[in-house]
């Protein structure tokens, strides 16, 4: 495995864990890893259709999964740590590389980062895995329904899934830096695919949030790290990145204005009364 951290923003990071022994991971495979990898495929199978209700609840399955935060995706390319990969880490057979860029990420900084992503959004996925989970017996109804399976039982059981793996996969990270075997690794490459002009993280903690990349770069990181699968998830983080700011900017401009007739209205009043 090599973790990557990669900014979005000035104030955003996406953390990444590329797996690099992919038949290991697949032939140790769980139950629930392949449940998974079962569902991957039919849902590969309901895309390529081009109409009826599989295309209709892809589309808008495919809407509702852009929506789940990046962060827990993030923490989701992180395998749950197992006995045996615990024990495999811990006697040294397998350090895990950070890989940032140095010139955006100060070296002493990019451990810290690590760990807040690991940890910031964890008692959240704590208490939506709980939900989910109590939620599902209220979804029996639908399953009495004729020919339309039980969507929204079938919705709940993958989001517990996905936030019981962000769990699991912000455990690992926590793991790895209390034990020492997270080396941080400034990587030359991944500076140059953020080009000369990105602003340092500790140059822009003050500023005004920027954006670090746009979806035209995403195609340039993929084929120099060469990993594909990371695409859709560069692509997710950007548009939510994206709107995130547009949304701040909208609120503070309404803000301003809302304050700047405040003040005008205060002004005239106070002439009034002269």
């Amino acid at each position: 495995m090599r973790v990557y951290l990669l900014p979005i923003s000035t104030r955003r990071t996406l953390l990444y864990a590329q797996r690099l022994n992919i038949a290991t991971t697949t032939k140790n495979a769980g139950y629930v890893d392949k449940a998974v990898g079962y569902a991957a495929r039919k849902w590969t199978e309901w895309e390529a259709k081009d109409a009826g209700w599989q295309r209709k609840v892809v589309d808008y399955g495919n809407h509702a999964l852009r929506r789940i935060p990046y962060e827990e995706w993030g923490l989701k390319s992180v395998p749950p740590l197992y006995a045996r990969r615990r024990d495999e880490e811990l006697k040294g057979k397998e350090k895990i590389q950070l890989v940032f860029p140095r010139r955006i990420i100060p070296l002493h900084k990019a451990e810290s980062i690590a760990r807040a992503l690991a940890t910031e959004r964890e008692s959240l996925h704590i208490k939506r895995l709980t939900w989910s989970v109590l939620a599902m017996p209220l979804t029996i109804p639908v399953g009495l329904l004729p020919v339309i399976p039980n969507l929204p039982f079938f919705y709940l059981v993958y989001r517990a899934w996905s936030h019981w793996r962000a769990i699991r996969g912000g455990k690992h990270i926590q793991w790895l830096i209390k034990n020492r075997l997270l080396v941080e690794t400034p990587s030359e490459t991944v500076d140059k695919l953020y080009g000369e002009d990105a602003p340092s993280l500790d140059d822009s903690s003050g500023g005004k949030e920027k954006m670090l990349l746009s979806e035209k770069q995403v195609q340039a990181f993929c084929n120099t790290l060469e990993i594909p699968a990371l695409a859709i998830e560069l692509e997710r983080a950007i548009w939510q990145v994206e709107n995130a700011i547009k949304a701040k900017e909208s609120t503070d401009a309404t803000t301003d204005a809302t304050t700047t007739k405040s003040e005008d209205d205060s002004t005239k009043q106070d002439k009034k009364d002269q």
